[in-house]
């Protein structure tokens, strides 16, 4: 029976510090946390002017939603098991999330009442998500590599365009899809990755795989964030010109 050292074991996890910090931040899977921010900066960053501001509330509404709420959800319970052990009760998870969301659809709801209508629409759907996928509504349904791809990697550049512009183009839903993309690139090195790590007795060619799959885990996730650090610094260092 796998137990909370499988996911405390994962690369994303600290190797020192107390369980429960360790837990904490194993929760918010900080890599691919760090995906889905990218790709809002990628987003805005093919906007024609940049607002820095809209680019940081941004990064905190889906650092909440996702980041936190999102995961906290997810380990709440569904259909398979979540090997974090018992380290946060139900009721703290619940509280986590809740607040989370709370905090991120306030500011989402301002710059959507002030400047960004849109985002409004977009919170809507991400917000359904939140649900849909992590606690695996309609018998796991939305909790499918395709709904993944769409809510973690083609909605944030969308987000990340719509929240400097109000508008949506073609190339944004290009590069939206091409992010969507990598998402499923992700997604289904994570799958197996998870399953043979929650194998009690693994021979040496699981090992191999564990090690193959962190490799491809590892490149997706840090190429991502790398990608929409480098686009923001370039825009930052142009003057958000043309």
């Amino acid at each position: 029976m796998p137990t909370d050292s499988d996911r405390l074991s994962e690369w994303f996890v600290p190797r020192w510090g107390p369980t429960r910090l360790r837990v904490a931040i194993g929760l918010l899977f900080l890599p691919y946390t760090g995906m889905v921010l990218s790709y809002t900066i990628i987003g805005g960053m093919l906007a024609p002017s940049i607002a820095w501001d809209r680019v940081g509330a941004l990064l905190v509404i889906y650092f909440l939603g996702l980041g936190i709420a999102a995961h906290a959800l997810d380990a709440l319970g569904s259909r398979s098991l979540k090997p974090w052990g018992e380290v946060f009760s139900r009721r703290q998870l619940w509280i986590a999330a809740a607040v989370s969301l709370i905090i991120a659809y306030a500011i989402a709801g301002y710059y959507s009442v002030r400047y960004v209508p849109w985002l409004a629409v977009i919170a809507v759907i991400e917000g359904f998500f939140v649900f849909a996928y992590n606690l695996e509504w309609w018998n796991g349904r939305f909790h499918a590599d395709g709904w993944f791809a769409v809510s973690w990697g083609a909605l944030p550049v969308l987000a990340g365009y719509a929240m400097q512009t109000n508008a949506l183009s073609v190339v944004v839903l290009i590069v939206a899809g091409a992010m969507a993309a990598l998402s499923v690139v992700e997604i289904t090195a994570s799958r197996p990755y998870k399953a043979i790590k929650r194998m009690t007795n693994r021979a040496e060619a699981d090992e191999a795989l564990v090690a193959r799959y962190e490799r491809i885990l590892k490149s997706v996730s840090l190429g991502a964030i790398a990608l929409g650090l480098g686009l923001a610094l370039f825009r930052f260092t142009q003057g958000s010109a043309p």
